[in-house]
């Protein structure tokens, strides 16, 4: 039984081991056993990235509610 690869430090690393992952499976070396790992590794570098991203967009959202108004509704006085 093979060991499960460590989670990604940081969405870069991630981006930057799929980004070679793909490189060596485009350049057609691998062995077929070779290229089912790299795959299965590569899927479970998307889903990071993807969680990673969905996660940064949800704090954007929360950020810009509680700081996003609308002005028209502002009084002179309020300004």
């Amino acid at each position: 039984m093979t060991a499960t690869p460590p989670q990604p430090d940081s969405f870069e690393a991630a981006s930057t081991e799929l980004e070679a992952i793909v490189s060596a499976m485009e350049a057609g070396q691998m062995t077929l056993e070779a290229s089912l790992s790299a795959y299965k590794r590569g899927v479970e570098l998307l889903h990071y990235c993807q969680t990673t991203l969905q996660n940064a967009q949800q704090q954007i959202r929360v950020l810009e509610a509680d700081m996003l108004k609308d002005f028209s509704t502002l009084g002179i006085d309020e300004r």
